[in-house]
């Protein structure tokens, strides 16, 4: 299958770098009308492919990067900015996922964002939200290779997001690694599960929600196995999986398990995937569960298309930045004062600055100082850390670590930061949040109009006259910038 160009711009994309599946879902939007345009879905299993180590085992990798090549193709035509790829849970854990990134951006031909597990969440609710409207206050689980999201919302907002380190990968490699099904091995597994999820029982008690729904792999994939057997219409009930458990067991193993409706890439998961049902059907009080249509593909175009709203005034980015600011109570206005500085150097450096980054610079300038909350000595440093391990809406693992890297080199040395300035994008951006965190450092406003003017490596920054304290100090600390620049073989910096 090969997708046809998208000259008018019209077509969506994105790639679902699941634990047990890959995804890709090309799609147009029009109005609240959503029409898939074309669905991939292949079994990979990276997540049965950590080891011991936590280390992604070379066979794994290849498995993923030969599905990411053939995605790739399909991408041909389509507008970069219209496409979103997302990892989850095995790229949140393994160790080196850095090395497998690499090499999977390079086949896909796109970046790749590892997002956090409550971000996962809130893409699958916002799927779901769209493509299955309601106003009643709903719960939504989303059972994955190697974790399980729990969301509670009302209409399109998610009002509670978490997720769990359970999955049905997971469960069934340490469960049913070598295929066999005993009572023995369910009952441990139930057990796991629901020491797993129990710190949930409080958050989603059932008086909180009037349904419950199911959104992707292990949910389809049961309701497709009750469906095809007759036992329900499709909805998920504790008798229903009691029955599957029974077959499971009747069988004694994988290979000799025949149920109706059950596909060959999920027989090496379906316990696992049992499992977390029954023990979140049991623990939670769910009499049934509904499978739904949205899943976290879908949700990552909704979010897409909101990035990209000409204001950008529905970016939820800037909601958890706003949010931030509130909670490490910044200093506003000399929040915004940098943010203004930054944004005019950056102009100046780059004459057609890409938007994403420019937005970049401006969240990083809105959030450098959130570590004075921790310590006013080397707030950098607490910066860094907080925007790094921070669960924000919006953003992936990947920006966060990119904003921390911002906030960490705002001041000081630049050593710290010697592999990540090989990026010239970000190097830039560095450059414009140094300077104006400099010239705002007396919390007022830049004096005068400074300009920042590139020859090659040199950069001229030219000052308004003047002979004023403040401006013997500024000059002072811009002489110790072009000192600290100089030492790192970057760049030349001369203040005129």
């Amino acid at each position: 299958m090969t997708t046809r160009p998208d000259p008018a711009g019209r077509i969506w994309a994105s790639i679902d770098i699941g634990s047990n599946s890959f995804r890709l879902e090309l799609a147009r939007l029009s109005g609240e009308r959503y029409q898939r345009v074309s669905y991939i879905k292949e079994a990979v299993r990276l997540g049965a492919g950590l080891d011991a180590q936590g280390m992604l085992t070379e066979e794994a990798m290849q498995r993923g990067l030969n599905c990411l090549q053939g995605f790739g193709e399909q991408l041909v035509g389509i507008a970069p900015e219209r496409i979103r790829a997302v990892a989850t849970q095995t790229l949140r854990e393994a160790r080196n996922r850095n090395a497998f990134l690499a090499r999977a951006q390079a086949v896909l031909g796109h970046p790749i964002e590892v997002i956090a597990g409550r971000e996962e969440a809130r893409l699958i609710f916002a799927g779901v939200a769209r493509l299955q409207p309601s106003d009643k206050p709903r719960l939504v689980i989303d059972i994955g290779g190697r974790s399980t999201e729990m969301i509670l919302g009302r209409g399109r907002k998610p009002l509670l997001a978490e997720s769990f380190g359970v999955g049905s990968v997971g469960l069934s490699v340490r469960f049913f690694a070598d295929g066999r099904y005993t009572a023995e091995a369910f009952r441990a597994a139930q057990v796991a599960a629901g020491a797993e999820l129990e710190e949930a029982l409080t958050l989603f008690r059932p008086e909180l929600w009037q349904e419950a729904l199911g959104s992707s792999g292990t949910v389809g994939a049961v309701s497709q196995i009750l469906a095809a057997s007759g036992k329900t219409d499709g909805r998920i009930t504790p008798d229903a999986l009691r029955w599957c458990i029974a077959q499971c067991l009747a069988a004694g193993s994988q290979d000799k398990l025949q149920l109706p409706g059950l596909k060959d890439d999920r027989r090496p998961v379906v316990a696992g995937g049992l499992c977390i049902l029954y023990t979140l059907l049991n623990q939670f009080g769910i009499e049934e569960l509904l499978p739904t249509k949205g899943a976290l593909r879908q949700g990552v175009i909704f979010d897409l298309v909101e990035r990209l709203q000409p204001s950008g005034a529905r970016d939820p980015r800037a909601d958890s930045v706003a949010e931030l600011q509130e909670r490490f109570a910044v200093d506003m206005a000399q929040a915004e004062r940098v943010a203004s500085q930054a944004e005019l150097f950056y102009h100046q450096l780059t004459l057609k600055p890409a938007p994403e980054l420019l937005r970049e610079l401006s969240w990083a300038a809105a959030l450098h100082e959130v570590g004075m909350l921790v310590s006013h000595h080397d707030h950098h440093r607490h910066s860094a850390y907080v925007i790094a391990h921070v669960d924000a809406a919006g953003f992936s693992t990947n920006q966060l670590q990119r904003l921390a890297g911002l906030a960490l080199g705002q001041r000081g040395g630049l050593r710290k930061l010697e592999a990540q300035l090989s990026d010239p994008s970000l190097l830039d951006q560095l450059i414009a949040l140094r300077l104006a965190v400099i010239l705002c450092h007396a919390r007022t406003e830049a004096p005068g109009s400074p300009g920042l003017a590139r020859d090659g490596k040199r950069l001229t920054l030219q000052l308004p006259k003047g002979g004023s304290a403040g401006q013997a100090r500024t000059r002072f600390l811009l002489k110790e910038e072009a000192e600290t620049w100089a030492r790192s073989g970057l760049l030349e910096l001369v203040v005129a």
